[in-house]
C-alpha cells in the first residue's frame, strides 16, 4: 500500500544510524514489523497467573533430566 506520511527527520536519522538500514522505507517497514510482533507477544504474567510462576513447575526435576 502506497501512502504519504510526515516523519520526524531527527528520529528517522537516528533510526537509520541505529539499525544500519539504508532507506526510510526499510526503516518504517522494520519498525512496523517489530511493533506488530511486540503487540502479539503475550505478557509472561498472563501465561502463568498473577504470581508469575506455574504452580506445577519443578526445577529440580529438570536438573536431573526427569519430565
Amino acid at each position: 500500500m502506497r501512502t504519504n506520511i510526515v516523519l520526524d527527520d531527527k528520529l528517522v536519522d537516528e533510526g537509520l544510524k541505529l539499525s544500519g538500514l539504508k532507506t526510510k522505507r526499510e526503516l518504517v517497514s522494520t519498525a512496523l514489523q517489530e511493533f506488530v510482533q511486540s503487540r502479539k507477544r503475550k505478557n509472561m504474567m498472563d501465561l502463568y497467573g498473577s504470581n508469575g510462576l506455574d504452580p506445577d513447575y519443578d526445577y529440580k526435576k529438570l536438573r536431573i533430566g526427569e519430565e
